[in-house]
């Protein structure tokens, strides 16, 4: 019988998804859960909704709540954060780059140290250099996947997850997607592991 899983959606460039990118691989290994890891850009699915920006600068009180939420959290999981000097970065490249780790089975370590980039040492994840500095100290040859990511075939693979994003309905990141069942946030993600497991909760109602 095969192993219950679940998608995770992220976006590189969310501060929600840096508290799950962080933390998901190890409570999904208690749970005995795969991840199938889904890096995705949220710009086309703000568009969609007729945001031109993230909601957390459009709405400048939900953006302050959101700063101090997220530096309460990250000290309650005990990961470093600081205040992005730029906020939202670029996660087009990263995400590229994440697309081959998946595939190749080094994506929650390269994520996990891009995420500790922008949020805990404010340095620019939109630089190909940057991102090169990541792979080569996760003894990865950063010349050659960063060529592979920018190649055609690549740059079309991200954009049609990404449409599929939107296609799936979803609205934000970080987002899990269990057998159709749609989990959003980082505080679901604890349920969107017990759905996988067969933990089911009460039925929708309406």
């Amino acid at each position: 019988m095969p192993r219950p899983s679940i998608e995770f959606w992220f976006e590189f460039a969310s501060t929600y998804s840096y508290l799950t990118v962080m933390r998901i691989g190890d409570a999904a290994r208690r749970a005995e859960v795969d991840v199938v890891w889904r890096p995705f850009l949220l710009g086309p699915v703000f568009l969609a909704l007729g945001w031109n920006d993230s909601p957390f600068n459009i709405y400048p009180p939900k953006g302050r709540y959101m700063w101090r939420d997220l530096a309460r959290l990250a000290d309650k999981y005990g990961l470093p954060f600081r205040l992005p000097g730029r906020f939202p970065r670029n996660g087009l490249l990263a995400a590229r780059v994440a697309l081959i780790g998946a595939r190749e089975g080094w994506v929650e370590r390269f994520s996990q140290a891009v995420m500790a980039a922008n949020f805990a040492e404010d340095r620019e994840i939109s630089e190909p250099a940057v991102i090169a500095d990541i792979l080569a100290a996760l003894a990865l040859p950063a010349d050659d996947i960063l060529q592979r990511a920018q190649a055609a075939p690549n740059k079309l693979a991200l954009r049609e997850q990404t449409d599929r994003a939107v296609e799936l309905g979803l609205f934000g990141a970080p987002s899990f997607r269990v057998d159709g069942e749609l989990f959003w946030g980082n505080d679901r993600l604890e349920d969107a592991l017990a759905w996988a497991r067969g933990e089911r909760l009460p039925p929708a109602v309406g």
